[in-house]
């Protein structure tokens, strides 16, 4: 009797701790691209947006920690604090530089920002130049590839977007004196083409701009991040993306994030044991909204939609109530390919 009490306790502790250690071992990132460009909605945040964003990171129950250090420790199975946090910027607007650092830097909040090299080396207006950029990174904000062109990489032949890789390392190298080894794909959009360019080169990881959380069950070569802009970017749905889980899966299909005759693509994945009551999952399409989902098992999830995916980006977004108002999360970014 008492052997059988024990393995109940067991049993029962191991159920309430996975979660938890998978959240010490995971991390939520964010994306911006501009700051006070108002302009620009779809890729701009409000200063008044951000200074909210950067009083909620400071006054709650997170840590941001810089890019590469979350990146190792989730890779290398270190404990890193519960509801750690990584802030990544993309493009390189001159509004990280007159805005965004000021307000970082004040906040003592790392971040790392993905750049163009064509956009600095053509001194485009409103762009970042590289005596910037040396300033900031002497001050410890970090810097990623993007490409040299910021071109859509999955219309682009593979020769070219080769010659892109090493046009953009090579400017950075000269630049900065060190290779990047960290890489965020223009517009999020890849393919497994790029992902064995990308897995070539020196970088060890790369980022999309699909939702989702990053733990080691991630692909390395395809990180989740949240975007932010101004219709995402109000606090209510910053604090909801922050204290997000991973939703960490297996055996996803399609392979491939290119879309090809079969359109909708039927989706599946195998959820790790770890996580029940998988019949509160939801699955919404950019498309769609919600879909229908299937629980085939006690870990396989089959998505169905019933509309077409159009051309170019198309985003799949399944969460899972983790408690506390919490939620796990998983996306994904399906590209059918513009003729």
């Amino acid at each position: 009797m008492n052997i059988m009490k024990c393995a109940i306790l067991i049993f029962l502790a191991l159920l309430f701790i996975a979660p938890q250690s998978m959240a010490t071992n995971s991390a939520v990132f964010i994306m911006y691209h501009r700051f006070g460009e108002n302009n620009y909605p779809s890729t701009n945040v409000r200063l008044a947006q951000l200074e909210n964003h950067i009083r909620e990171l400071k006054s709650g129950p997170y840590t941001v920690l810089p890019v590469l250090q979350i990146l190792s420790d989730i890779e290398n199975g270190r404990a890193l604090p519960k509801r750690t946090v990584g802030i990544t910027i993309d493009d390189g607007f001159e509004s990280i530089y007159t805005k965004a650092w000021p307000r970082f830097r004040k906040a003592q909040l790392p971040f790392t920002v993905f750049i163009s090299t064509n956009s600095i080396d053509e001194n485009r207006s409103n762009r970042l130049n590289w005596n910037q950029i040396r300033e900031m990174r002497a001050a410890g904000v970090t810097f990623g590839a993007h490409s040299a062109s910021h071109l859509h990489m999955v219309n682009t032949p593979r020769n070219r977007n080769e010659a892109e890789i090493i046009k953009s390392n090579t400017r950075m190298t000269a630049e900065l004196g060190e290779q990047p080894v960290i890489f965020a794909y223009p517009y999020g959009e890849a393919s497994n083409e790029v992902f064995e360019l990308i897995s070539k080169s020196s970088y060890k990881y790369a980022f999309g701009q699909h939702s989702g959380v990053i733990s080691r069950f991630s692909d390395k070569k395809y990180l989740p991040r949240f975007a932010l802009n101004e219709k995402y970017g109000e606090l209510n749905r910053f604090r909801l993306i922050i204290n997000t889980l991973p939703l960490p899966v297996s055996e996803f299909t399609p392979s491939s994030p290119i879309i090809g005759k079969t359109n909708p693509p039927n989706v599946g994945f195998t959820v790790i044991p770890s996580l029940k009551n998988l019949n509160g999952i939801s699955c919404f399409t950019s498309e769609e909204g919600k879909v229908s989902t299937t629980l085939l098992s006690t870990s396989r999830v089959e998505v169905r939609m019933t509309k077409p995916f159009i051309k170019g980006r198309n985003r799949l977004n399944c969460t899972l109530p983790g408690g506390e108002g919490r939620w796990h999360w998983l996306g994904a970014i399906f590209v059918v390919p513009k003729s």
